[in-house]
């Protein structure tokens, strides 16, 4: 064999290892890359979640001490921005329930919705007074993505739940 036909076969042996490798490479960036997405994904969701997890704390530590509730997120002092990158947080308050939104500004993100409400202390505690009230509240996650406010939870009777078109994330009392 000469010398040269000896160089030209090292070079096809060593580009046929690179072009394996690269396939291989791309094979491992397509296997793994939804999994990356997804994880992406479920950091941006948590931000939502925390946010609106804690203006429903706001919410009730506000009631606690005033009796009613805030109608606006920078008044419950827990230090939220209103709007980040990826999403928009608002409230619509009533006499009896507070509604807290996170709402998507990403087509691929789900949106998030808190209510606190207003609930009889005995609904909690058997030996509370009559009159006495607290709150209990719920947080509930849109079933997909999209930028519209997700609908607000509901109180039929004393019994708390997210609306259709959204699944319960967390319920509490306080």
């Amino acid at each position: 064999m000469s010398q040269q036909s000896s160089k030209s076969a090292s070079l096809a042996s060593n580009v046929g290892g690179c072009l394996v490798l690269l396939i291989m490479i791309g094979v491992f960036v397509l296997l793994v890359r939804p999994s990356f997405l997804k994880k992406v994904t479920n950091i941006k969701q948590s931000e939502a979640r925390e946010y609106v997890s804690s203006i429903n704390q706001g919410q009730q530590a506000y009631f606690a001490e005033k009796n009613v509730f805030s109608t606006s997120v920078k008044a419950l002092g827990i230090g939220i921005k209103t709007e980040t990158e990826n999403y928009q947080y608002s409230l619509v308050t009533t006499k009896k329930a507070t509604f807290n939104y996170g709402v998507s500004k990403q087509k691929d993100l789900k949106s998030y919705v808190g209510g606190v409400f207003v609930i009889p202390a005995t609904q909690v505690e058997s030996k509370a007074s009559k009159n006495k009230i607290t709150t209990t509240s719920i947080l509930c996650k849109a079933d997909s993505a999209g930028t519209i406010k997700p609908p607000e939870p509901t109180n039929q009777n004393g019994k708390i739940a997210c609306a259709t078109g959204t699944i319960q994330v967390r319920h509490g009392y306080h």
